[in-house]
């Protein structure tokens, strides 16, 4: 057994490493939340969390001022002890974002612990189904870019044995969006996956709309078509359309998960490890969605939940979005068109600290 002996954290900025646009709001910058826990048999478990520009200080504050106090002294093999137990110590403030975003931040270290002293990587550790899975792109389907420029990002991703890319969707006609879908369609062909996302930018009217005249570009999901509260408008909308709803970056709990998926209203899961907070929860949500034989293809993170789509059987994508190579010494291998998780104990994130500090703002 190993006794945590000190836990700290940090907000390191991460500039973006290409614009990113999409039909409600740009991503500003990626603010860290970094922590370190420390255990009497000499380890040290590094998790981290994000967002995407705004409330990284709030949820430093709810880290250093009420959750890491409550763990030294405590086992840090007692993972899904001190989760509910950090969660029961801010009952007050969930379920929400911010703690949310700090629980995943002290549950990733947590897991990190756990596969070093294992001497086993996380793929592993939670599961171990298999160690490589698809990627698909979403670099290259921004929603400032154009026509011309989506085509040659999905050609280039399609050269590259990539078997999927994304495209963001919401502009402001109909005919607008289904061009540059078709577009994209016609230069692939059949056999690249083609999914889009609205970024919760559509009534159910619109979507279902929408959702029809996409028709021919033979979508593989619509995500995050509405409001992530709308559950009903989710579930008229799957009720109307062929192609799979794809909800869950915009969940912070199990629970919403559950009622979602009880209703019809996912035909795929998106949970992020973040968000959902922590690998705990993360891996609640993706067993209660094999339960409904529901696939999961969790929302970016590629670092770390290529690891987690490796370790269920209802994994099926990982998104590309490249974010920490400023920070760290080695890039997510890829082979193929596919990812590999690291085979590294723990985590397998190689970070740098030099960059770190470099990086570090509070």
């Amino acid at each position: 057994m190993a006794t945590i002996t000190a836990a700290r954290a940090r907000l390191v900025d991460l500039e973006v490493e290409t614009v990113r646009t999409d039909a409600v709001q740009a991503f500003l910058k990626q603010e860290t939340l970094l922590v370190e826990v420390d255990t009497d048999d000499g380890l040290t478990g590094t998790g981290y969390s994000y967002t995407i520009g705004t409330g990284g200080r709030a949820v430093l504050s709810m880290l250093t001022e009420h959750l890491l106090p409550r763990l030294p002294g405590q086992r840090a093999e007692r993972v899904e002890h001190l989760w509910h137990d950090l969660f029961a110590s801010t009952r007050a403030t969930t379920t929400g974002a911010i703690t949310s975003l700090a629980l995943a931040a002290v549950d990733t270290a947590l897991w990190d612990l756990r596969g070093l002293r294992a001497g086993e990587p996380l793929w592993q550790v939670a599961g171990g189904f298999r160690r490589d899975v698809p990627l698909y792109d979403t670099e290259g389907g921004w929603l400032h870019l154009s026509t011309d420029e989506l085509v040659a990002g999905a050609l280039a991703s399609q050269r590259a044995g990539w078997a999927g890319v994304k495209l963001k969707v919401g502009k402001p006609r109909l005919h607008e969006d289904l061009e540059r879908l078709m577009a994209v369609r016609e230069a692939v062909g059949p056999d690249l996956d083609l999914m889009v996302d609205a970024n919760q930018s559509m009534t159910a009217a619109e979507a279902i709309r929408r959702a029809h005249a996409w028709a021919p570009a033979d979508l593989s999901w619509f995500e995050e078509p509405l409001p992530a509260d709308d559950v009903s408008g989710h579930v008229r909308l799957a009720r109307s359309t062929p192609i799979p709803v794809a909800v869950g970056e915009s969940m912070y709990s199990p629970a919403q998960f559950a009622e979602y998926l009880q209703r019809g209203a996912a035909g795929i899961v998106q949970v992020d490890v973040a968000r959902v907070g922590g690998i705990t929860p993360w891996l609640k949500v993706a067993h209660l969605a094999e339960a409904f034989n529901v696939a999961v293809c969790p929302h970016f993170l590629m670092e770390l939940h290529v690891s987690l789509v490796a370790a269920v059987p209802n994994g099926r994508y990982v998104e590309h979005i490249p974010q920490l190579r400023a920070v760290t010494r080695t890039e997510l291998e890829l082979r193929d068109g596919r990812a590999l998780a690291p085979d590294v104990p723990g985590l397998g994130i190689d970070w740098d600290p030099n960059s770190l500090d470099d990086r570090t703002v509070a």
